[in-house]
């Protein structure tokens, strides 16, 4: 006899509902979600969707009724509760708008939970788009199964960040100038300072000088080095939650 596929099928269409979902629940969709899936994934009466509301959970649900530019799904029943997120934020200074894309989409993946934009003296461009830059982070969350989505904060000053940091966090901040002293190991980092956690990346150009001073001055900042080479801040960034993440993070779960 055939193998019974598994189900539900994981070629089935995942997509964020900012509405609570429950079992039995039918839910109407139009605009670009719509679009998606009549026109781009051309479902069918009776197609299986998954579908996270960042609130309770993933569902599995079936297309009941389709017209030209709406849809309505059926809530079958929950396939899986909302995800425990570890505790990480990274505050990273915006840089050119795709690759400050691409870093949010990549911190969603690798399972930040809050990402706060950070002006600095030194930050290229003075604001970010909010929406734009959220709709990276969902269709990150889509794709890659996350159940629950990053905070998201507005771009918020360097010296506004560190004046209401919470006593309890530890600011993990990735300081160039101390590799050659032989400081600022950030596996032995992670060994020394357990608990709530963020990770500070600077601009194209570093920390001012006033800047340095100023987080090493804050008593929960942990200054690391992330090796040799001077990485570009999209790529330390990712480097330093990724090493977060299989230290002290969900990765050996």
């Amino acid at each position: 006899m055939p193998a019974t596929p598994a189900y539900p099928p994981h070629s089935a269409p995942r997509l964020y509902v900012d509405v609570e979902l429950s079992d039995g629940a039918e839910i109407r969709l139009d605009g670009g979600h719509a679009h998606y899936l009549l026109k781009v994934m051309r479902i069918r009466q009776g197609d299986p969707i998954k579908l996270f509301d960042n609130r309770t959970g993933e569902y599995l649900a079936h297309a009941t009724a389709l017209g030209k530019r709406d849809l309505i799904l059926t809530i079958d029943g929950k396939t899986r509760e909302r995800e425990a997120v570890p505790d990480l934020w990274l505050c990273t200074a915006p840089i050119k708008k795709d690759r400050f894309n691409w870093i949010a989409e990549k911190a969603t993946e690798l399972g930040v939970a809050r990402i706060i934009p950070v002006q600095t003296e030194r930050t290229q461009g003075h604001g970010i788009k909010v929406e734009k830059l959220r709709a990276h982070m969902i269709e990150a969350a889509e794709q890659c199964e996350r159940t629950a989505l990053p905070e998201l904060d507005p771009l918020t000053g360097l010296a506004d960040m560190l004046e209401q940091w919470p006593a309890d966090r530890h600011l993990f901040f990735a300081d160039e100038r101390i590799h050659q002293s032989g400081e600022g190991s950030f596996r032995k980092a992670l060994v020394a300072h357990d608990g709530p956690a963020a990770i500070l990346i600077g601009p194209e150009g570093g920390f001012s000088d006033a800047e340095n001073a100023m987080i090493r001055a804050l008593d929960r900042s942990v200054a690391i080095s992330l090796g040799p080479r001077i990485l570009r801040a999209e790529t330390a960034a990712l480097a330093a939650v990724s090493l977060w993440m299989a230290g002290r993070g969900d990765w050996n779960d």
